[in-house]
């Protein structure tokens, strides 16, 4: 005789799959966004009413994330109304309190669940291997009309920009090195085609951040997992994972130049650009910005800095000073070291989802350091990413509790 579940259990697990389901779809949205709004804005709006209204609860942990993002964005309130005519503030400021609610909403979830972190990253893994591969059939124009997902002789997948696709490819080509580098043979060689692919789109958009930002979370990862591990003959099988990927890259390389026109972009793109140096260049306005920081408090504007100095700031330290006003330069910056001491507090230790939060770290880190060169308060990914750190972070205080908990009870 068959056996069922009673009705209860089953709606249970009914709503369960429906709820790990459309989490998965919106992390799969955030890699298509070729027009704003994108399908991921319209999405993740009714996904995140529906879960508040459904009864969505922030525990304490996550309190830090929420408070300083919303602090954040109300220093562009602040900087707003320094402004004459408005013009497209109001929806850029609306768009980042949207950001920031995405954040907390990836936090809050998994934080209820921790098999959340893994089905968000396997959305978020798809997405990129789908754009990746649009901008890889985009820029060898391998169909007609691919030529939509390349700009100026550059893979861009389904996105606007080629600088934000490299970036985006970031987490999810790490998580692959990562499955590479750690499971079993039969579980690296499913994912080392996804990382090839991966590694190949970031390479052929010929954007130096995300070049610079996939070497050294490449590196960083290694280096992780040389120092965790106990056993010397797992480390011993990193290193020559190591050495053998690094012999693949140059090889790659090799072939790839062979290609006249990678070859001429690769040169023009490894070279000093005209927008970089000079007294007109993003370096020298990022000295004048900051000088002119200090006379604006309050900021000047969301999207003013361009009108005033000719280019964007192309620095999220600036583009926070000058958009967010100081108040939100300070919580961004508090934001951004806390997040990064309270996950390394807890990276090191041995938990079910620790992969996806050595990656995830990782990667913030190296957005961060990005940072420097490139606005990001406008990055989709990076807000997810920001959701799943701390996501992780509020797992790990339950998990203590439920630890301290049991020990009381077993001395009690």
């Amino acid at each position: 005789m068959a056996l069922t579940l009673p009705a209860v259990d089953r709606n249970r697990v009914l709503g369960g799959l429906l709820a790990a389901f459309a989490i998965w779809v919106g992390a799969f949205l955030s890699g298509f966004v070729i027009n704003e709004p994108a399908p991921y804005e319209l999405y993740m709006v009714g996904l995140v009413g529906i879960w508040v209204l459904c009864g969505l609860r922030f525990p304490a942990a996550i309190m830090p994330l929420l408070v300083l993002l919303i602090v954040f964005n109300i220093g562009g309130v602040i900087s707003m109304m320094t402004m004459t005519e408005w013009r497209d503030a109001p929806m850029y400021v609306a768009v980042g309190f949207f950001l920031a609610f995405t954040a907390i909403f990836f936090a809050a979830v998994i934080a209820a669940d921790g098999r959340r972190a893994e089905i968000i990253m396997n959305g978020y893994l798809t997405a990129a291997v789908l754009t990746g591969l649009l901008g890889i059939v985009g820029y060898f124009n391998l169909v007609p009309g691919a030529d939509l997902f390349t700009r100026y002789g550059r893979a861009m997948g389904a996105f606007q920009d080629p600088n934000v696709f490299a970036p985006f490819l970031a987490l999810p080509a790490i998580y692959c090195l990562h499955g590479v580098l750690t499971r079993s043979l039969e579980g690296a060689l499913w994912r080392l085609p996804m990382l090839i692919v991966l590694s190949f789109a970031i390479f052929l958009s010929f954007s130096r951040a995300g070049w610079g930002l996939f070497v050294l979370c490449a590196l960083l990862l290694t280096a992780f997992l040389l120092i965790a591990s106990p056993s010397h003959r797992f480390r011993l099988r990193i290193a020559a994972l190591a050495a053998t990927a690094f012999v693949a890259v140059v090889i790659a390389l090799l072939i790839a130049i062979q290609i006249e026109a990678v070859r001429e972009m690769l040169i023009e793109r490894a070279r000093l650009q005209d927008y970089d140096s000079g007294q007109s260049g993003r370096f020298a306005n990022h000295l004048i910005g900051y000088m002119k920081a200090t006379e604006h408090p309050f900021g000047i504007g969301p999207l003013e800095f361009g009108e005033r100095f000719g280019a964007d700031t192309h620095n999220i330290w600036l583009k926070a000073l000058f958009d967010y006003s100081w108040l939100g330069f300070a919580s961004y910056v508090t934001l951004v070291v806390w997040t990064l001491g309270a996950g390394l507090r807890i990276v090191f230790r041995d938990r079910p989802w620790q992969p996806i939060l050595v990656c995830a770290l990782i990667v913030f880190f190296g957005h961060a350091l990005i940072g420097n060169v490139i606005d990001t308060d406008r990055w989709r990914h990076l807000f997810l990413i920001f959701g799943v750190i701390w996501g992780c972070i509020a797992l790990e205080a339950r998990h203590q509790r439920e630890v301290g908990l049991t020990l009381r009870h077993a001395t009690a």
